[in-house]
């Protein structure tokens, strides 16, 4: 006979692959450990038969037509060049949302403008040779090339700058920059909320540039303290919270090459904001879109730059609120492409010259998201037509007609299309799938696999399925997803974990990839996961949204509790044992459920939360709640800090010091309230200046959160 201990060695080597390959557990290190894709976005060539993107260091350039993938490039080949210096200035605040200064084509397509170290450089795309613009210790940011390729615009400090390519002459186009008066430059909270990503802009003739001008003398000033070093550090951070001033902004006209700056006549900005700019062809004329300070009107105007007279085109007016858009594209005879919610949700819509509408191209219960494309006969644009929980590539005729979707598999479709809209580049993931990035001509035919779907956390971790889930109630129809955990049984009752965001125009439950991440951690010990999308959620139409108008927490409250009935009576969720987690407006949710419904959360963690919304900023907060003197009661009652005397579970919060989004304020707030109510609870703090915690730090925010659900949820 052979004996147990040979049979085992011959064994070893027919199967030692089949049992070495068996998925691990998913545990918080791999979830810590992971990293995202480094595979930068499309950056294309004017002429739309190439693209660049940045992959780690490296200008990677991809030509459609022969698949022919070359570095061009590679950053750190001219970073050592660069001649800026650390500023000994405070902590600047800028806002994440401010617009990247990515390498740009000149629009002949033969050379690129990159900033790198505070810098400016110029690469010939041909002979691959660097030219190096700017060498001050003082940093160029913003930079951009003109239309006509021969000048390069930037700022520096608080003024703006263009410059000569060929014999790098420089001239300053603006002098009042101060402390205060910051020339084309953002504030933090025109791009955190009106998603503005830039302040200045060329002209179509590359002879003028018109500017925002941001007075911010009047913002709110927050005294952040750096306590990490010795001697403490005061990094003032100017965030103004509703109810309270808003910068100044004005929109100038100057010449390239210098003069007195032309002010476009669109008044005074204490009880409006100036949220999108742009030239028109002709470049005599600017359009200008105009909210009111609470956004319950859109204006969109054309400025006449000779005399900065302005004129009304149309106007947009909503009983809650105007979403903004960026489907606003002008073509040569003035005639322009325009999206409304007038519907209920968003469709686009071509009008004249005048401003009169010529025709509505798309209609229905679904909203367009995005145009990404146009060329002579179509419009492409991504929309939610098949569903709210997928995107997917369209095209529609510029006359009116048939919607063609281009793009096939069911799940969320990301798509970056040429400027000539000849080709596309498009990432696609579904709930199954992960993302995979493909190249297509404009007719949907694929032509190459850009980076293929990266499938090795599926055989190498144990995930779980993510269960989408659709159900009726109150006459909506409510969408979410379930994560069971391992070792599922049923007839057995498990803890379960609520993870709610909740807040207007976001959308958390979609047909896409999620992957390797903290929820896969939380079944793989045990609990099942929950969200849902209340009223409120992006994707379903402004009808959708509107109920949270003028009161936050109610309504989504409401629903968020549907949805938690709704799982417990699938049999397999110990009522007694829901906690629920949040980050954000997620993680005032989570203090506005515990507080509210304690009958039905026994625990849960608030990361960042909103406390009292007299504490946010103003363009958010005023959208959706109006002007505090206007809404008293609507502030106190969405506010979590009234409620404080109603927490009955386990609770923990969690926040950085120096967040710069919602202010640590708010937690403190908080504290006082739950102390002076004697309440009992847990708190954790990180020492980031952001509003999420990254790098080290999350494997210990992983670590504690989830030891606290374990500690409050399990026996």
């Amino acid at each position: 006979m052979i004996s147990h201990t040979l049979l085992l060695a011959l064994l070893i080597p027919i199967f030692g692959d089949g049992l070495s390959a068996q998925p691990k557990p998913v545990t918080l290190d791999a979830v810590a450990r992971l990293s995202p894709s480094t595979s930068g976005a499309a950056i294309w060539a004017p002429a739309g038969d190439r693209f660049l993107s940045v992959d780690q260091k490296a200008l990677m350039l991809y030509d459609c037509a022969t698949g022919q993938r070359i570095e061009l490039a590679n950053l750190k080949d001219i970073e050592g060049k660069a001649k800026a210096r650390p500023s000994n200035k405070p902590f600047g605040w800028q806002n994440r949302r401010v617009a990247e200064s990515r390498p740009e084509w000149s629009n002949d397509g033969q050379r690129l403008l990159v900033a790198t170290g505070g810098d400016l450089f110029v690469l010939a795309v041909g002979s691959k040779q660097w030219t190096q613009l700017t060498a001050t210790e003082e940093a160029e940011e913003d930079g951009h090339l003109s239309p006509d390729g021969r000048m390069v615009g930037f700022r520096r400090g608080s003024d703006l700058y263009a410059m000569e390519v060929g014999n790098r002459r420089e001239r300053r186009l603006t002098r009042n920059g101060s402390e205060t008066v910051w020339n084309g430059k953002l504030d933090w909270v025109y791009p955190e909320e009106l998603d503005l990503g830039r302040a200045w802009w060329w002209s179509t003739d590359s002879k003028s540039i018109a500017y925002l001008q941001f007075d911010v003398g009047a913002e709110m000033i927050h005294p952040h303290v750096d306590s990490q070093p010795i001697q403490a550090v005061l990094e003032p951070q100017r965030f103004p919270k509703a109810g309270t001033p808003n910068a100044s902004v004005r929109l100038g006209v100057v010449a390239a090459r210098g003069g007195k700056s032309r002010w476009m006549e669109l008044g005074s900005t204490a009880e409006t904001l100036i949220a999108r700019v742009a030239w028109l062809p002709s470049s005599q004329q600017l359009a200008v879109q105009r909210l009111s300070r609470v956004q319950d009107r859109l204006e969109l105007l054309t400025a006449d730059v000779a005399n900065g007279r302005v004129k009304t085109l149309l106007e947009e007016k909503d009983a809650a609120w105007v979403n903004l858009h960026d489907v606003l594209r002008f073509w040569p005879d003035g005639r322009f492409l325009w999206a409304s919610e007038r519907s209920g949700f968003r469709h686009l819509y071509v009008y004249s010259a005048q401003g009169q509408l010529e025709r509505q191209l798309t209609s229905g219960d679904w909203e367009v998201n995005s145009v990404d494309g146009v060329d002579a006969h179509n419009i492409y644009f991504t929309a939610t037509k098949e569903s709210p929980l997928e995107r997917h590539l369209y095209r529609v005729p510029l006359a009116g007609g048939d919607v063609v979707r281009l793009t096939k598999a069911a799940g969320t479709n990301a798509v970056s299309m040429s400027p000539t809209a000849a080709y596309y580049a498009n990432t696609h993931s579904s709930l199954a799938s992960p993302p995979e990035r493909t190249l297509h001509r404009i007719s949907g035919e694929q032509l190459a696999v850009l980076t293929p779907a990266n499938k090795s956390v599926m055989t190498e971790y144990a995930l779980q399925p993510v269960e989408p889930v659709q159900f009726e109630a109150g006459g909506n129809t409510f969408y979410g997803q379930v994560i069971k955990p391992v070792g599922f049984v049923a007839g057995r009752k498990y803890p379960t974990i609520v993870m709610v965001y909740g807040g207007p125009h976001a959308q958390t439950v979609r047909d896409s990839w999620a992957g390797l991440n903290w929820e896969q951690a939380l079944a793989a010990r045990g609990f099942v996961v929950w969200r849902m999308d209340n009223r409120g959620a992006g994707g379903r139409g402004h009808a959708w949204e509107a109920p949270l108008h003028r009161q936050f927490g109610k309504t989504e409250l409401a629903d968020q509790l549907t949805g938690v009935k709704y799982l417990v009576n699938q049999g397999y969720v110990d009522e007694k044992r829901v906690g629920i987690y949040g980050w954000s407006y997620g993680g005032y949710m989570t203090l506005y459920s515990l507080f509210n419904a304690p009958e039905t959360f026994a625990a849960g963690v608030s990361g960042a939360p909103v406390t009292d919304w007299r504490h946010y900023d103003t363009i958010y907060t005023e959208r959706y709640m109006g002007l505090p003197s206007r809404n008293e009661d609507g502030y106190k009652e969405s506010s979590a800090v009234t409620h404080a005397a109603k927490l009955q579970g386990k609770l923990m919060i969690v926040h950085n010091f120096q967040d710069d989004n919602v202010l640590f304020q708010n937690a403190q707030h908080m504290i006082d309230a739950l102390q002076k109510a004697n309440k009992q609870f847990e708190l954790m703090f990180y020492q980031q200046k952001t509003h999420g915690v990254a790098g080290a730090a999350r494997r210990h925010l992983l670590e504690t959160t989830t030891g606290f659900f374990e500690r409050s949820l399990k026996p």
